[in-house]
This record gives C-alpha cells, structure tokens and sequence, in this order.
C-alpha cells in the first residue's frame, strides 16, 4: 500500500472529499502517526492468527494496521457519516468486515460468534473518555469470548485503571479492572499525533482477562469497594458502616476484625484480596 490513512496529508484528503465534521461527542480524534500504530500492534501483541473486534474504527487508520497484522478484522462503527469513507479507504482488504451499531447495544456475543468463528478475540478500541467504563464494564462482565482488551483512553483514566494501593489515582476502577484482568500500560501517546488534536495525552492500556475468577458474592463484593472508596478519606471502619451497605457499626467491626483488616486503614490501603476478605467475612444478611 503506497497510501497509508496515517498519513496527516491523506486524512485530510478523505476527511476534506466527504466534509466530514468531527463530533466532539462521538470524541472523535484521528491517528496521523505510523510509529504510534505500529507500537500499538507490536505491544498489544498482535498476531497473524488473531481475530480482532475493533470500537469505533473513524475512518480506519487503526483497522487499516490491524488488517496487515492479523486474520480477520470486525469494527463496529456507530457514526453514520463514517461508512462510506470506511468503504473506500479499506476496500483494498478482504479480511475486514464493518458492522454500523452500538457497542452498548449490539449483541456482543453473537457477533462474536457469528462472524469471527466463536473463538477468543482481541478487542482493540479507541475510547472517549465519558464512555469508555460503560463499555469495559459491558465487555468484562458479560463473560464474553475475550482474550485481551487493547484501549486507548486519556492518560488519567489509564492511570486510574492500573493504579496500585496506597496511591491517589487508586479507587474502584482500579479494582474493578483488576478483578477482571491483568492490567498494563503499554504506550504513552501524545495529543500532537491526532486530527484534530484533542486537549490531553492519552494512553493505551493492555487488559489481559483472567482465566478464573474469585469464587465471591461479586454483587456483595462490589458493594463493599464502593461503599469503601464513596468517603475515601474515612477509616473503612466508618466508610463501611455509612456507605449504601446499610450494616450496623459493630457488624462492621466485628467483620473487619475477623477478616483481620486493621479498623484504622482507609479504602486505598488496602488490596483486592483485603476488599474480597472483607466481603466473604460479612454475615449473610439481605442488603439487596
């Protein structure tokens, strides 16, 4: 291919021949940056074997890249406008198949079923920032066909997503994503690489899904880490016995004390395995 829609030329050229409007909403941002592509293929570890289910393709400068380094390529684009572009930038590749609809709405495993043979895919997805939890939340808690989740969110949300105990950026994301996956972050990427230039750096992080899960009351488990971090400042003695669970404070120390978690630490002390302690040691009682 002598034209590659990373070159900030030829997306002009496209974004220019369709007076295509970008829509903030949609966060609309496109790659103009060969070497940002390649490392995300490389790092994210894309194989000639991998079946790939990208989120919102744009105008496929990363659908592009995935179809030269794996099998078989689904992207599923929500923007009208975007389809007729998409048809003409990949029409020169015979393993990319786009599907118009919504992530949220679709049926994520019959997609995955149907068109990419039902076998573990990579999920590949460049998110804004108000919907990228509604989407990993949806892909991780569906027990979907998943190897791993390559995404690319502002650096901020990255951080959140991979950060550790006893750190700022440390809350129920972190948890969450953890519960769920191994989680890294592979790339750092610069506003300056994007048409048009969005306002922060963004990040690209590699979850990598868990082959077992904790064998908890997930929804008990959840309630107790959101409860923990809602007053992060408090002791997780005070912020358990005030938050949405509704236990009485002797319950909570009782519990806490049982589960050998010091009265005095707050919520970002403490790690997965406390927070799925504290959740299995808790009485039995009807908090739903």
């Amino acid at each position: 291919m002598n034209k590659r829609l990373y070159s900030p030329k030829y997306t002009k050229e496209i974004v220019e021949k369709y007076e295509f409007q970008f829509s903030k909403s949609l966060g609309q941002n496109f790659l103009i940056d060969g070497n940002i592509l390649n490392n995300i293929m490389k790092m994210g570890k894309i194989t000639k074997e991998d079946l790939v289910l990208e989120i919102g393709p744009g105008i496929g400068t990363l659908t592009e890249e995935l179809a030269l380094n794996s099998k078989k390529v689904v992207a599923v684009e929500l923007d009208n406008n975007l389809l007729p572009i998409l048809d003409e930038t990949l029409k020169a590749y015979d393993n990319i198949e786009i599907v118009h609809g919504d992530i949220l709405k679709i049926d994520v495993e019959k997609l995955i079923e149907e068109k990419l043979d039902g076998r573990p895919v990579k999920v590949v997805a460049n998110l804004p920032y108000y919907i990228t939890t509604p989407i990993i939340g949806r892909l991780l808690e569906e027990n979907l066909n998943i190897h791993s989740i390559i995404v690319m969110v502002q650096k901020e949300v990255a951080g959140r997503m991979v950060a550790k105990p006893n750190t700022k950026d440390y809350g129920t994301l972190s948890i969450f994503i953890n519960y769920y996956t191994n989680a890294e972050i592979i790339l750092k990427v610069p506003k300056t690489v994007f048409m048009p230039k969005p306002k922060v750096d963004s990040a690209v992080v590699r979850l990598v899904l868990k082959e077992e899960l904790p064998d908890i009351n997930k929804e008990l488990f959840f309630k107790v880490v959101k409860s923990a971090f809602g007053k992060r400042r408090k002791t997780i003695l005070n912020s358990l016995s005030n938050g949405e669970l509704n236990f009485e404070k002797e319950i909570v120390r009782d519990t806490l004390e049982k589960a050998g978690i010091p009265l005095n630490a707050r919520a970002e002390n403490l790690k997965i395995e406390d927070f799925i302690k504290i959740s299995e040691t808790f009485p039995p009682l009807d908090i739903y």
